[in-house]
């Protein structure tokens, strides 16, 4: 306020409006919400689970042996050894997420009457084997190997990897590493883990667009806590490279964890080596309580042709690289797992 010639006036300040700020914190509060769902999620994915019903081979008057041996990285693994007395073969069997080995006791009796010796484990963070930590594929294939080492210590270098959902995938992801392996069974094996954490949620009520995003996030943290991209760790990226070795897929049309552009996509990519055995009523791994026979006719026939005097010889000197993923999106600890198999 000031005066000039007996007047009074007032002059109002100009100011300049300000600068429009733009707050951070629902963005970082919607992110930190985010990265918090990932997590619980990604725990549940990789928490150690509870073992099924206690089953033995006993039931089925077979001698065992309670085995501990170790992953490649150390881990202390426990199992059962059936021996078949004179047999030079073996079958490698691997149980599905989130139980144990137990129920597929069930199997080893027509395995070993058809000359197989077999060995069953628990996965890490499954059953009676150490671990907390489960990753439905990365971590696993250091078990596989583990397993594969245990069997050759004992003077058996045919054998074969038989695996149920998880164990399918698994099976699938480190058979491309060691060339020891000479056939596959993939009961049920899901194409891609997206896939069946998605299908898992729709299980629980969520809508298909909130559980795929779930499903990808989910996979992301994993990835973050492991310090390794799980995206890589997806059997259609590697089933592939077991060839020219056989792989026979137990398939249901009604496996909602392996749908059929999923299931297209496995059997492509697996080349002309692929055997399927495709049936159209049946679910996720019900193929053998429809025809309990036939699946263990042909599991049995499956190994006695590809496994042993008839089969193919062990592939030495060199892991198979045939197949559609290059070897550098397949992880880079790969060449080294490679290499420790063919000692």
């Amino acid at each position: 306020m000031f005066q000039v010639s007996g007047s009074r006036f007032q002059v109002a300040r100009c100011r300049l409006p300000k600068p429009a700020t733009r707050s951070w914190k629902p963005i970082f509060l919607s992110l930190g919400f985010l990265l918090a769902v990932g997590y619980v999620l990604s725990r549940r994915l990789t928490r150690r689970n509870r073992p099924d019903e206690t089953r033995s081979p006993a039931e089925y008057g077979l001698a065992f042996e309670e085995v501990a041996f170790p992953a490649r990285d150390g881990l202390t693994l426990r199992g059962w050894w059936i021996p078949a007395p004179g047999s030079d073969r073996a079958v490698i069997l691997l149980h599905g997420h989130g139980g144990s080995m137990d129920p597929d006791v069930q199997y080893v009796p027509a395995l070993h009457a058809a000359g197989f010796n077999v060995l069953m484990f628990d996965f890490r963070a499954h059953g009676r084997s150490d671990g907390h930590i489960s990753t439905a594929g990365y971590l696993e294939r250091q078990d596989v190997l583990g397993a594969v080492d245990f069997v050759r210590a004992k003077g058996i270098e045919r054998l074969g990897l038989l695996g149920f959902s998880m164990g399918g995938m698994v099976a699938m992801l480190t058979a491309p590493l060691c060339p020891h392996v000479q056939a596959v069974i993939s009961d049920g094996g899901p194409a891609r883990l997206r896939t069946s954490l998605t299908v898992w949620g729709q299980e629980r009520g969520v809508p298909r667009p909130l559980a795929d995003v779930l499903a990808w996030l989910t996979l992301v943290v994993t990835s973050l806590r492991l310090g390794a991209n799980q995206f890589r760790y997806e059997p259609v990226r590697w089933v592939g490279r077991i060839a020219p070795r056989p792989i026979l897929f137990i398939h249901g049309d009604h496996d909602q964890y392996l749908p059929p552009a999923d299931f297209a996509a496995l059997v492509a990519a697996a080349g002309p080596t692929a055997e399927v055995w495709r049936v159209p009523e049946a679910g996720h791994r019900t193929v053998d309580q429809l025809y309990p026979d036939e699946y263990r006719r042909r599991i049995v026939a499956f190994f006695d042709r590809h496994v042993g005097a008839h089969g193919r010889a062990p592939l030495h000197g060199r892991a198979p690289l045939h197949g559609h993923a290059p070897l550098g999106e397949m992880g880079d600890e790969t060449p080294a797992l490679v290499r420790s198999c063919l000692h």
